[in-house]
Order: C-alpha cells, then structure tokens, then sequence
C-alpha cells in the first residue's frame, strides 16, 4: 500500500463528503429563501459517477506510484474548485438551485467562464486517475462526466435562462 495515495485519497474522499454537507446547508437556507430546485431526475446520475469514480481509484489507486506532474495539476484542479465555491458563497450547491430574481453571479472565475465548476470537476475527474497512472480510469470517467454534463448544464441554463 501506497500510503501517499491513500492521503491524497482520503483527503479528495474528505473534501467531497464536506462539499455534500456545505452544498446541503446552502441548499436549506437558499429553499427558505424561495429558491426552487430544477433538473432533480438526473442529480442521482451525477452522484453515480462520482461515486463510482471514487469507489474505482479506492480499488484500483492505493498501491500505486504518484506522478508529480498530475499532483500539481490536481493541486490548481482543487485551488480552482476553492475560488469557485468561495466565489458563489451561500449559493454554492451541488444541486441547480435557482432563487428568484437573484443575479447572476460575474466574479471570481465567472468572470472568465461559463459553469467554471464543471470545468473544474471535468478536469478533476481525468486528472485524479492520472496522479495514479491510470489513463484508462481517467477515459472511463471523463466520457460519463461529460454524457452527465450535458445534460446538467442544458437544464442549468434552462433554468437560469429567465435570471439572464
């Protein structure tokens, strides 16, 4: 056993579970709020793939080697997902969470990017696997991310459309 790739396992496996208990809060306070929820048929697809992605690197990554390369990228993968988070505050979800006549969001990685945070995630789903030198794992996952992905950021605008 790797233990470098078990702590670098443990601590994405520990930032996501922290993500679920943040995006749940602000989901809570934002619902209070009047926000509603849009696209909830495919959100368990999403939890599918990134549990899946995770359960697949804890089976095949923990006695694997660690490419120095692909930990500093997944580093600036995880320094980006930070601003994003920061950036949207209280409004960051996990879920399409929609609060009626609440602008849209323009700082931070906003400014650059459409749905920065999905480019974070699509990045960090190839680029984990690669720490770990697995390119196949890295494939796999990034074609159901990007399947998931479509669908999300479809219903995503759709819903934000009448904020726009």
């Amino acid at each position: 056993m790797n233990w470098v790739a078990v702590a670098i396992l443990v601590f994405v496996t520990a930032e996501r579970l922290l993500e679920l208990v943040l995006a749940r809060l602000n989901t809570q306070r934002l619902v209070a709020q009047g926000a509603s929820e849009h696209g909830r048929s495919h959100y368990s697809m999403i939890v599918a793939v990134h549990v899946a992605w995770l359960i697949t690197l804890w089976l095949l990554a923990t006695d694997r080697g660690v490419d120095p390369f692909w930990l500093a990228m997944l580093v600036l993968l995880l320094l980006a997902r930070f601003w994003v988070i920061l950036t949207l505050g209280p409004r960051w979800t996990t879920r399409i969470i929609v609060l009626p006549d609440a602008p849209l969001v323009k700082e931070g990685p906003y400014r650059f990017l459409n749905h920065p945070n999905y480019w974070v995630v699509a990045g960090e789903i190839a680029v984990l696997p690669l720490v770990f030198g697995l390119p196949w794992v890295a494939l796999i996952f990034s074609i159901l991310n990007a399947a998931v992905l479509y669908i999300r950021i479809r219903e995503e605008n759709r819903a934000l459309r009448p904020t726009r």
